[in-house]
């Protein structure tokens, strides 16, 4: 039976706070530790494993590799959970581990849709240095999936929930049996239980499909059996480079020998040192590494600050935008234009700003700037000629309304494209709609103020 909330360990030294998560493997727990007053983590084996006939395996594998990981954190990598301690409570083997606070990449993806491929990269290529340490290692995680790879608010990805000693466990059992994590498992890790290199390569690029195109892979053992397809990510989201596309095909071969052989070799395809370097993050792990008294000695190993990337913004473009904007307003000030031409203005500062996010289809924000175009330049060609002259300016106004579309859409699709890099789509199409806008009654007022003074 699982540990209730308030329940005790080790003399008082841990308290359970409530299940994180329970599977045929294990269970995980919140608690805190109280001399130190911090969350964490521990994993203990499922008690319902003891009347398999292979527990004790399973128990001897469960200790084996919480030791590998604790040397680990000996010198503690900052995208690999820290382990703690390791220790028996009652008949219960018990490890803890550093709890991480943020989110999982299946609750920002649920929450954000695909993630831009400058901003995902850098994470998963973060995960995946982590991957090589715990390579060298001689361990293999096995579920490198976005539930387990956890993002700071600093930006920074950390890989924890090692599936220890599954290969124990009947198939039934295993956490690839879960839905939401089959698209990622490799097929020769279902069938056969595989703890070679290739299992997390192909796990950690299926994630990073799934965070590109904001859709799970299709299942590997349905590419085996029906001959499925894999479709390419670039198919989905065209936007993202070829050399993604193909790191994505090459790591999610179906087959372990057509892929990278290696996580290093794997990285290479990204170009992983050309990737952007995480946020500066105050070294935490400094503060939470402490060495446990009884079994295992965890030593402090400091690293260097990393430096977070710039934003990329396109000043001079939206400047650009801006006063041009400001223009469009004075001319329509300066000309008395009615209500109708104005609203034409906005309408066309809306459609520019769904342009430049690609958040419509491209015909329907092109008919919306287009409209815009021929209410602007409709409105100001009549005010100018005059009533009688309207006809002729109507017809004029159409190619002109065109050509303005057209010269908008450029400029304004390549700032949003440049904004999106370091921006999320609602909060892009914010930044292209209120510079227009702002430029719009920037001029009203810029036109009011000259007026006023002559």
């Amino acid at each position: 039976m699982p540990w209730i909330k308030g329940q005790k360990l080790q003399n008082g030294k841990y308290v359970i706070e409530k299940v994180l998560g329970q599977g045929g493997f294990g269970i995980t727990y919140k608690a805190q530790q109280v001399g130190l007053n911090r969350a964490v983590v521990i994993k203990t084996p499922n008690e319902h494993l003891s009347y398999d006939p292979e527990y004790e395996k399973y128990v001897e594998r469960f200790i084996q590799e919480g030791k590998i990981l604790a040397r680990l954190s000996q010198d503690p990598h900052p995208h690999i959970v820290g382990v703690i301690d390791l220790f028996v409570e009652g008949n219960t083997h018990c490890l803890v581990m550093h709890f991480v606070e943020g989110e999982n990449l299946f609750e920002v993806i649920k929450r954000r849709g695909a993630l831009p491929e400058s901003e995902i990269v850098r994470c998963i290529c973060q995960i995946g240095e982590a991957l090589t340490m715990v390579h060298q290692a001689g361990l293999v995680h096995r579920d490198a999936h976005p539930g387990n790879i956890m993002l700071r608010k600093n930006g920074k990805a950390v890989l924890i929930d090692f599936g220890i000693a599954k290969e124990l466990l009947p198939q039934t059992l295993s956490s690839t049996g879960n839905v939401g994590n089959k698209g990622f498992a490799p097929y020769e890790q279902m069938t056969r239980g595989s703890r070679e290199p290739t299992v997390d390569v192909y796990c950690l690029t299926a994630t990073l499909y799934y965070a590109v195109t904001g859709q799970p892979p299709i299942n590997s053992l349905a590419r085996k059996l029906d001959n499925i397809p894999l479709q390419p990510p670039k198919q989905i989201i065209p936007r993202i480079s070829e050399q993604l596309n193909q790191a994505i095909l090459k790591g999610m071969a179906l087959e372990a020998q057509d892929r990278p052989q290696s996580m290093k070799a794997w990285l290479a395809m990204l170009e992983a040192p050309k990737a952007a370097p995480p946020p500066p993050v105050e070294p935490v792990h400094k503060k939470e590494v402490v060495s446990p008294k009884p079994k295992i000695k965890l030593e402090i190993s400091p690293r260097k600050a990393i430096t977070k990337s710039p934003r990329i913004i396109p000043w001079g473009w939206l400047i650009g935008i801006l006063f041009s904007y400001l223009l469009i307003g004075y001319l329509l000030v300066a000309s008395n234009a009615p209500f109708w031409v104005w609203a034409g203005a906005g309408a066309l500062a809306l459609a520019g700003a769904l342009a430049g996010v690609g958040a419509v289809a491209g015909a329907l924000a092109g008919v919306g700037a287009v409209a815009g175009a021929l209410v602007l330049v409709a409105g100001a060609l009549v005010l100018v000629a005059g009533a009688v002259a309207s006809a002729v300016a109507v017809a004029w106004a159409v190619p002109i309304a065109w050509a303005v579309a057209v010269a908008w859409a450029v400029p304004i699709a390549w700032v949003g494209e440049k904004l999106q890099t370091s921006f999320s789509q609602f909060h892009t199409f914010l930044i292209l709609v209120t510079t227009s806008l702002f430029g719009l009654g920037l001029g009203l007022l810029v036109h009011r103020v000259f007026n006023g003074v002559s």
